[in-house]
């Protein structure tokens, strides 16, 4: 790959997850503190990511993948996201903020699957190129999550009270517009499925299905599943806790968690390897149940280590569970359904299991809503703790130890 290519495809990642990490860290403390937002409000906004996940195959199996290049879709879809983004940074209510968040979810989801087909058009070993194109991607989350914190400290308790935190979504919206831009420059990336018969099963992967006839599979595709509805719990009320539980520069010090992510995906192969799928998938598991029984008992005061470890455990609950998931469904898929296991499990997680996962945060958080609009922070995490325990339990016990499975990270 030349150099000003590998530029090319570096900056568009680190813009990619720049807008992202930019205002859906911060979301569930603006809805609370700018809109007033209850649980279920919140939950139907952050809901939205799914529908967004739930629809892209669509964008992408019918439009990007049979009649446009990737780079000319990815420019369309940013450049109407930032106009979108603008309209949120705008909206003084719920009722007007909705409708354009959740159209910005449906034009946004399908960009992550541009992004990678753009890079991989452009590589000719994927298995060894593309991480060091992707990590510029979680270093555009995290240094959003330091301007926001350490430059504009728009998460500040006084910042928030002023209305400042309202500003996360205009700079996303200008970090679209780049990107949005900067796209039309990108190498070409024709069509791979022009002239080509599609149908709705291959679209969203419904071609795997037969790979639940599995048992073994079978397992983890449930647990993938379940295990997303305690994730939801973090990406909803992680911020709006730390900050009302008094920690300072809440959204820069969740970065660690994505720092931690880049070190762990490191890591990987060679816990893989030593100690394969089941007991690193397990790790992952236990790994959410422990942060979340961290959050419940830490504070911002002296026991304020305990919220550092959960964030920072956020790079063994991710790589752990999902990057592994993604190498065992890759695994026992073969070469016929890869590319329709993989968009069945994304489906079964980003999808259905962060819907789920985001409407029993929604309801759990209404429920230990107290009279003077605080929360119970205490049993807002407990639950997913316990339900991420039990997860755990069920696939230690339910799912048996296969041969070795080769890790390609």
């Amino acid at each position: 790959m030349k150099s000003t290519t590998r530029v090319q495809l570096s900056l568009m990642m680190f813009l990619e997850f720049f807008i992202w990490g930019g205002w859906f860290v911060t979301l569930g403390t603006f809805l609370n503190d700018n809109l007033q937002a209850s649980g279920g409000q919140s939950a139907s906004v952050f809901s939205t990511q799914s529908w967004g996940a739930i629809i892209a195959p669509f964008i992408i199996g019918l439009i990007a993948d049979r009649f446009v290049n990737a780079e000319k879709i990815l420019g369309v879809l940013h450049l109407a996201g930032a106009v979108l983004m603008y309209q949120m940074y705008n909206a003084a209510s719920i009722e007007v903020f909705y409708p354009y968040v959740l159209s910005y979810m449906i034009l946004y989801m399908p960009t992550i699957a541009l992004v990678n087909s753009v890079s991989f058009n452009q590589m000719k070993d994927p298995e060894k190129e593309f991480s060091l194109i992707r990590v510029f991607g979680t270093i555009g989350w995290i240094v959003a999550g330091l301007i926001i914190s350490f430059v504009f400290h728009w998460d500040s308790e006084q910042s928030r009270a002023e209305g400042l935190l309202r500003n996360t979504f205009l700079m996303s919206s200008i970090a679209s517009l780049a990107l949005g831009l900067f796209s039309f420059t990108l190498p070409k990336t024709p069509p791979k499925g022009k002239g080509e018969k599609v149908s709705l099963g291959k679209i969203i992967g419904l071609d795997a299905l037969k790979l639940l006839k599995d048992k073994n599979f079978a397992i983890f595709f449930i647990s993938s599943i379940l295990i997303c509805i305690p994730l939801a719990f973090y990406y909803q009320n992680a911020n709006s806790f730390l900050s009302n539980s008094g920690v300072s520069n809440p959204t820069g010090k969740m970065t660690i968690g994505q720092a931690s992510e880049v070190i762990f995906l490191l890591l990987l192969p060679l816990f893989f390897k030593k100690y394969g799928f089941k007991k690193t998938i397990l790790v992952g598991m236990l790994a959410w149940a422990v942060r979340y029984a961290l959050f419940a008992y830490g504070n911002a005061g002296e026991l304020s280590f305990m919220l550092i470890i959960g964030i920072a455990l956020h790079g063994i609950c991710y790589d752990f569970f999902f990057v592994s998931g993604y190498i065992y469904t890759d695994s026992k898929a073969g070469e016929k359904y890869k590319s329709a296991a993989q968009g069945l499990i994304t489906l079964a997680t980003y999808g259905v299991g962060m819907l789920i996962g985001f409407e029993v945060a929604g309801m759990i958080t209404d429920k230990y809503t107290l009279a003077d609009g605080s929360h119970d922070y205490k049993m807002i995490w407990l639950i997913p703790s316990a339900i991420a325990a039990v997860v755990f339990l069920v696939f230690a016990v339910l799912f048996k130890q296969e041969k070795e499975i080769k890790a390609t990270v």
